[in-house]
Parts: C-alpha cells; structure tokens; sequence
C-alpha cells in the first residue's frame, strides 16, 4: 500500500495519454483471455492458436512503446515460426488432438496457488525496482555513460558534443579494425547521446544495427536451428 501511495504522488504530475493507456488495457484484456484458454482448453491446436493471440497483444505493446522493430520480430519469429514449429509438431505426430480429459483436473489447486505466488513476487520485483520511474517523453534510444566511456577507450575518438556524421565518419577511419569491431563501433557511434543535441538514433535503428550487424550470424544459426527441427519431426513421424 505503501509503495502503490509513493508511486501516485510521484506521478501525480504526469502527462497521462489516455488513447494508449486505453489501447494498453484492452490488449491486455485479450492477452489474458487467450493465456487462460491456453491453459484451460483441451485442444492442442486450439492451445497454439490462443498462444497466437497473447503474443501478437505483446507484439502490439512493443508497438505502443515505440519499438516497432521488436514488434515486427515478434511476429516474425514467435508467430510465424515458433508456432508454425509447434503445430507442425502436433499435427505430424500421434499424439490425441483432444487430450485427456482428467488432464487438468488433478493437483491443479498446487499450481495455481504457485502461480499466485509468482506473480505477487514479480509484481513486488517490478514495483520496488521500477515503481517511482516514468517512461521518457522521447522514445529515442541513449546509451548509458559507462557505454559511451568503452567506445572511447577503444576508438580513442572523442564523442562530447559531436555529431552522428563526424562520429561515423571517424570510425570508418580507423586502422586495424576488424569489420565486426568496425560494425560494432558504428552502431555505437549511431547511438550515442550528443551532450547538447541529445539522442542520435532511434530504438528501431539502434536493435536493427545490432541484430543485423554484430549479430548476424547467431541470428542466422538460429534460423537454421528452427529448421532442422521441423525437418528432424518430419523425419520421426514418416518414421512411425
């Protein structure tokens, strides 16, 4: 009760936005519905296409935070492929569609009463680390100084009150450096906060550049990954 007090007269003040706040509890809504038919239903196909609706809800809260990219991700990866690799799974092996009727009707007082648990533990975590914190009004992303700090050392370029073009400009510059360090460099330099002009990128550029760039290559692995398993449940069930 005491931290729900503190965290009000901290924002008391603040400008609240009532479109995305009434976008953010109506998906929410849908988002439970669908994680307690993910749970409640007896259908395995019924399952994987209610998991299909929270995660497009936590796709379209990444879109009211201003992290498009995330959102887009989230669909690509969790919705086209992760739940593509699931019914996959489902529909090629022998396993009952319907499942078992006492399925979920024995010990489930245990876990309900572990996951009350849980999420009063989360819900005490979130608002003791991040009660009396606000959201910026500009989304635009700003590394912290610790960041800034190693960039420096390791480019020896010095970043106070300069510009994303000179920054850049700089980096390409550079001598006896590795393209993946050069990458790394750049996206830094994309994305470090101007002392006086502030940020110098966005969310969406900063988690693009480093997805596609440094980590390209996991990125890929994991592609390949998720297709050797739905090739390696192919095989099994051709088997059978």
């Amino acid at each position: 009760m005491t931290i729900a007090l503190t965290i009000g007269a901290a924002n008391a003040d603040a400008p609240i936005n009532v479109a995305r706040n009434v976008g953010f509890g109506v998906i929410a809504a849908f988002m439970v519905v669908g994680a307690l038919r993910v749970v409640t239903t007896r259908n395995v196909v019924h399952a994987a296409l209610w998991l299909v609706v929270v995660l497009a809800g936590a796709a379209a809260q990444f879109v009211l935070l201003a992290a498009e990219f995330v959102a887009i991700t989230q669909v690509l990866v969790y919705i086209g492929a992760i739940i593509v690799l699931f019914l996959f799974g489902v529909m090629l092996t022998k396993a009952p569609i319907e499942g078992d009727a006492q399925l979920t009707r024995t010990r489930w007082f245990g876990g309900a009463l572990v996951a009350v648990l849980l999420c009063g533990l989360l819900s005490f975590a979130l608002l003791d680390g991040f009660g009396e914190d606000r959201l910026p009004s500009d989304t635009r992303l700003t590394l912290r100084p610790s960041a800034v700090a190693d960039f420096e050392g390791a480019t020896g370029i010095t970043t106070e009150g300069r510009s994303e073009t000179e920054l850049v400009e700089e980096v390409n510059a550079l001598e006896g450096v590795s393209g993946a360090d050069r990458s790394r460099f750049l996206t830094t330099a994309r994305n470090i906060a101007d002392r006086d002009g502030g940020p110098l990128d966005s969310n969406t550029g900063a988690v693009s550049d480093a997805i596609f760039a440094s980590y390209l290559v996991p990125f890929e692995v994991t592609s390949v990954l998720l297709t050797a398993a739905l090739i390696g449940a192919i095989v099994i069930a051709r088997k059978e």
